[in-house]
């Protein structure tokens, strides 16, 4: 489209005409929410996945109506103009203006994606811009749908693309680094802490093997969620009925998708459930609610074992990725794990208001859809996004201090457990005590209580305090 800025043309919906920029592919519906729902900005617009999600479900139902009965002529090109919003260009030529903040169904943007590919289509088709012919936004790009069964299957579209392609690639890459400083620490002894005081010795790969799992558990949890992802709503039409549209359309639009996008989508067993709730993009951001807590504490953890350089723990040496103080000259700080924490907050904090949606489904219809997907689709992207630069730029260049770690192992009063077997809890409490209110050692006091020295070095060895004996 090549018009001056500032020409318009006269579109019309139900309500009456609107004037609309000529060099827009979207008509009046979309004009007039444009006008009525100025909230946000540019960050705050319809996410563009959404989009994408539409586009192909629309070009998906133009091929699977031309099976019953739409003109082969009609159908293709608006297969042809959905691939205009599928690839990205149209959203990013700004022809989907409208926020996340409109009709809580997605009405408008159903609306808004109708509008464009009908007049992307009738221009491929050498008509005029604007006239609904030949192609009309309700009546042919709309064929058998609804708003209510077709946003929400958009919103799985997305997120089952973004989960699939970007989250779980990224969490694994961060999950392999974590296994491998496992596997490279094996044998690096190290004291345990619980309730952030001294415990029993185990090695850092240990430590760091529990963080590696954590993040296999928030791998599964992805792969448990996705089989309710995979199920659309497209079919259910306006109520969960299927009023308005063929038998058999709805499973073969679906499998269609599921060509288009790469993913196995699935008629939802029961319209009325996918219509009427969001329990299962509820679920999803459970799952990332859950890794989100499992990334704060691995990242916090990682943050205070690597404090210092001379004042901290310094168990852990972690890259230094920039100046860390405008006033204190040489300061580095951990920014990595304060980004990460930061991101992590932010998705919990995203979990409550996709609680609050999902929980606001009113009889046939959940009208929270744009504030549940928007931050679903904006939890995966900051947490795909923070893994891979934690990943990069922290968890790969960490190294251990063996010298601090050793040194805090010879310091420690809880090597006193080994000697639990041998003399009772109650007389190795009475080493540990009396070691540190004399500031002397645990071999001291030891030898001091009547210990032989030989069973002492036999007993309190930490290299065999690292699993049942």
């Amino acid at each position: 489209m090549s018009y001056k800025k500032g020409e318009t043309r006269q579109e019309s919906d139900t309500l009456g005409p609107m004037e609309v920029p000529m060099d827009r592919y979207y008509g009046a519906q979309t004009m007039r929410c444009v006008l009525n729902f100025r909230i946000g900005g540019e960050e705050e617009r319809m996410p563009r996945q959404i989009i994408q999600g539409m586009g192909i479900l629309k070009k998906a139902a133009a091929e699977t109506n031309q099976e019953f009965g739409l003109d082969p002529k009609l159908s293709t090109a608006i297969s042809n103009a959905a691939d205009d919003v599928i690839s990205g260009r149209l959203y990013d030529e700004g022809h989907f203006p409208l926020p996340i903040w409109q009709t809580g169904s997605g009405t408008q943007s159903n609306m808004n994606t109708n509008e464009v590919i009908g007049n992307r289509a009738i221009e491929l088709l050498g008509g005029h811009v604007g006239s609904k012919d030949p192609v009309h936004p309700n009546d042919h790009v709309n064929k058998s749908q609804s708003s209510n069964d077709t946003f929400p299957s958009a919103i799985h579209i997305a997120v089952a693309t973004a989960l699939t392609k970007e989250l779980r690639p990224a969490v694994t890459a961060l999950r392999d680094s974590l296994h491998a400083k496992s596997i490279e620490w094996k044998d690096v002894i190290k004291i345990g802490r619980t309730h952030t005081q001294d415990a029993v010795p185990l090695t850092l790969g240990q430590e760091f093997s529990g963080y590696a799992h954590q993040l296999c558990n928030g791998l599964q949890r992805i792969e448990a969620v996705l089989p309710r992802v995979y199920q659309l709503a497209l079919g259910g039409t306006a109520v969960g009925t299927g009023l308005n549209t063929r038998r058999g359309f709805a499973e073969k639009c679906v499998k269609r998708i599921a060509q288009l996008s790469g993913l196995p989508f699935v008629v939802a067993p029961n319209f009325f459930e996918a219509l009427a709730s969001r329990d299962a993009m509820v679920e999803v951001h459970g799952a990332l609610n859950v890794l989100a807590v499992s990334l704060m504490k691995i990242t916090n953890d990682i943050r205070f074992l690597g404090s210092g350089p001379r004042c901290g723990l310094g168990e852990l040496q972690l890259p230094e990725n920039e100046p860390g103080s405008s006033i204190m000259p040489g300061k580095v700080n951990p920014t990595q794990c304060e980004a990460m924490t930061m991101i992590c907050a932010q998705v919990m904090g995203n979990h409550v208001a996709v609680t609050v949606g999902g929980a606001n489904g009113h009889f046939e219809l959940n009208v929270f859809k744009p504030l549940i997907a928007s931050n679903v689709l904006r939890s995966i992207k900051l947490l795909a996004d923070g893994c891979i630069s934690f990943n990069c730029n922290c968890v790969k260049g960490i190294k251990a201090n063996k010298e601090k770690l050793a040194q805090m192992v010879n310091e420690s009063l809880m090597l006193v457990t080994a000697l639990n077997p041998h003399i009772g809890y109650e007389k190795s409490a009475l080493i540990a005590k009396a070691a540190h209110k004399n500031g002397t050692t645990l071999k001291e006091e030891a030898l001091k209580s009547g210990i032989l020295e030989k069973d002492f070095n036999e007993w309190v060895r930490p290299e065999k305090m690292l699993g049942p004996s």
